[in-house]
């Protein structure tokens, strides 16, 4: 199978007990696989090498079977097919993800893996030392991938309820301000799930809050 043979190509220099966890786990994902979603997916316009389909719900039970391992979710994400790059994330230890390797990693998102994102948000990034900082970084970052995780990474610290200072709230604003206006339609919805999240922790902004939204 082209999968197999490329897990063992001298490109992708992993471990034997990797590889062989690589390939059950492509097993899985073919015994998972739902051709009509793998092929709206496809049309969606995502520009994967190879897509199962497979839905979040069994993704995670895959993941589930199989011990978390930083070499393993290096090579799944590395491997450029929609399942592994999620799988990476559900099974990269939540410790070892460092504040570079976050970069990394969201700097290797395309506009069309908003969902890969926010997964990338919730298991890992959300709950990292470094998130507010990452945030606020990502939001003031001209490319459209960062700026997407910005808002989302801190939207997801106001669900969990991180207080913001009152220069870190008008930092807030003025960057949603900024963004709204995007053509990017998963941007724009995450700075205004932002800004609303903002409005419930902060209801002393609620009327700025809601003249920016009318705005659009």
């Amino acid at each position: 199978m082209t999968d197999t043979h490329n897990i063992h190509s001298a490109s992708n220099p992993v471990g034997e007990s990797t590889t062989n966890t690589i390939i059950a786990i492509k097993a899985d994902l073919r015994a998972a696989m739902n051709g009509v979603a793998a092929q709206s997916i496809r049309q969606g316009g995502a520009a994967y090498r190879l897509v199962y389909g497979v839905d979040l719900p069994r993704l995670r039970s895959i993941a589930a079977d199989y011990s978390r391992d930083r070499r393993l979710a290096l090579a799944l994400w590395n491997d450029n097919i929609r399942e592994t790059r999620m799988l990476a994330v559900m099974l990269l230890p939540p410790e070892e993800f460092d504040s570079d390797l976050a970069d990394l990693w969201v700097g290797g998102l395309r506009r069309e893996e908003s969902d890969l994102a926010g997964l990338l948000i919730m298991d890992l990034i959300a709950h990292a030392p470094y998130a507010i900082d990452k945030a606020y970084a990502w939001m003031a970052d001209e490319r459209e991938t960062y700026q997407l995780c910005g808002f989302l990474t801190i939207t997801r610290l106001l669900m969990q309820g991180v207080q913001l200072s009152e220069s870190a709230e008008a930092e807030l604003l003025d960057q949603a301000a900024a963004t709204l206006p995007s053509a990017f339609l998963p941007l724009r919805r995450a700075a205004t799930n932002a800004l609303l999240r903002l409005s419930e922790s902060a209801p002393h902004l609620a009327a700025d809050i809601d003249k920016l939204l009318s705005g659009q």
